[in-house]
């Protein structure tokens, strides 16, 4: 697969686009389709990646889906603090921005039609790097940083079977393990 096959987001009123809205609306994050060919405010990347200004995600049909759900995860992420002034550079340290790539990966399951496969594939494809290669590596072998920066705050590291959040279960398993 190459960068130009990524899963790209589509209309904003698809069963993706819907659901892309729903899972970042819990967390207080909007996200807003703009037209195409439209530049994108607070991008990083610029060019068709998602944009991320205080608590708003802009993206396009043509935006990946891998870039919604990353720059999504970075709100969801950021302190209220940071929250209030995201613009264009999320910021945060490294084991966050491992927490963002960990996080989109167990949101990209509820998004219907993607899935954390497709979101592991992509990211791959648009050139994550990580130290062991592949994305699907790294969440296998060496994100346990990650995952214990997520569990730390609360935020999702599972789905269950309903896609709902398992973090109350995953902070009772890692208060257990740390004694």
């Amino acid at each position: 697969m190459t960068a130009a096959e990524v899963m790209r987001i589509g209309a904003a009123d698809s069963a993706l686009g819907t659901a892309l809205r729903a899972v970042f609306a819990r967390h207080g994050l909007a996200v807003e389709w703009l037209a195409a060919h439209c530049e994108i405010p607070g991008s990083y990347w610029g060019e068709c990646e998602a944009g991320l200004v205080r608590s708003t995600l802009y993206v396009r049909a043509d935006t990946p889906v891998h870039s919604a759900l990353h720059e999504g995860c970075h709100y969801i992420c950021a302190d209220d603090e940071r929250r209030a002034s995201l613009h264009t550079d999320a910021g945060g340290t490294d084991t966050e921005e491992c927490a963002v790539c960990y996080l989109s990966i167990v949101l990209a399951a509820q998004l219907p039609g993607f899935g954390q496969a497709r979101m592991l594939a992509d990211m791959d494809a648009w050139g994550y790097s990580f130290r062991l290669g592949s994305a699907a590596r790294w969440l296998d072998e060496d994100a346990e940083d990650a995952r214990a920066w997520l569990v730390s705050r609360h935020l999702p590291t599972t789905l269950d079977n309903n896609h709902g959040y398992t973090g109350a279960q995953e902070r009772e398993q890692h208060k257990a393990v740390q004694g």
